[in-house]
């Protein structure tokens, strides 16, 4: 089936999940490969079968470089007991799961592949490059680009919200989610990938260390009984993409040419993953 087919497929089986970006109304109908609301404004699902909701194009610091390296890092396993973790926090039954700032996809195919039941995975990103990379996987999962802060779903529509390291935005959350829905949050601590960060940045440099105590601390103000679990592990890296490894996250983007060519050159063994999952029934 070419993949517009099953996007199309998709979006006629779930169509009352999404919202018209124009009018804010359900969709009704499907006609053909377009989305149809009762006023009449459509939406095409691509060739690639996902959907745009976006009526401009958007500039973003994430590559198409900087994706691909993403994808075979994540691909290898950096992420993976990160995905495991998230797993273990979702409820066992089939869950409609929204992957925020999806990226170029990964991790919610992964966990899609780990939970291995009827769960409705949907990832959503601005960056149209990561999506369009991530309708390459082999996955059930579907994709499309989308703002954080006007989410194309219409209200109390989803089980579960799932975010890797990605902003938030809590009452579009607490819109889309179904009463007592679930919020899964990651994000990283001070010595998630310390030892890049360390190479990279000098001592006296402000980013030689990390602190994400303003997220943290917002979401416990939003969302005082949410639970904490840190997860922590040493990952081995591959060697045929320690490089990859370097271009995948924001760290590299400060730091100085001759920096970043000194820590191409002097490859690690292994990096720390090191974060907190936040989970709470809102």
């Amino acid at each position: 089936m070419k993949k517009i087919d099953r996007g199309t497929a998709f979006v006629q089986q779930h169509l009352s999940l999404f919202q018209c970006p124009t009018c804010r109304a359900a969709y009704t109908e499907v006609d053909g490969h377009s989305l149809v609301c009762p006023n009449h404004h459509t939406l095409d699902v691509n060739k690639k079968g996902s959907l745009n909701f976006l009526n401009r194009n958007v500039d973003t610091e994430y590559d198409d470089a900087m994706l691909a390296s993403r994808r075979k890092v994540l691909s290898a396993g950096l992420f993976d007991g990160i995905v495991t973790a998230v797993g273990t926090a979702l409820d066992a039954q089939a869950q409609t799961i929204l992957d925020v700032g999806t990226g170029e996809g990964t991790p919610l195919a992964k966990l899609l592949a780990e939970r291995n039941n009827q769960d409705v995975g949907l990832g959503f990103d601005i960056s149209k490059a990561g999506i369009n990379l991530a309708t390459q996987l082999d996955t059930d999962a579907f994709y499309l680009v989308a703002d954080l802060a006007h989410l194309p779903f219409m209200d109390h529509q989803i089980d579960t919200i799932v975010e890797f390291f990605s902003p938030s935005a809590y009452e579009e959350f607490n819109r889309v989610l179904k009463p007592g829905g679930r919020l899964v949050k990651v994000i990283p601590n001070a010595g998630y990938l310390h030892e890049l960060r360390e190479m990279l940045y000098p001592v006296d440099s402000k980013n030689h260390t990390y602190s994400n105590d303003k997220v943290l601390n917002h979401f416990m103000a939003t969302y005082p009984q949410a639970t904490q679990q840190r997860v922590q592990y040493t990952w081995t890296i591959p060697a045929d993409i320690y490089v990859d490894l370097l271009h995948m996250t924001p760290l590299h983007w400060g730091a100085r040419p001759e920096a970043q060519a000194l820590a191409e050159q002097t490859p690690l063994d292994q990096v720390t993953v090191d974060v907190t999952v936040l989970v709470v029934d809102v």
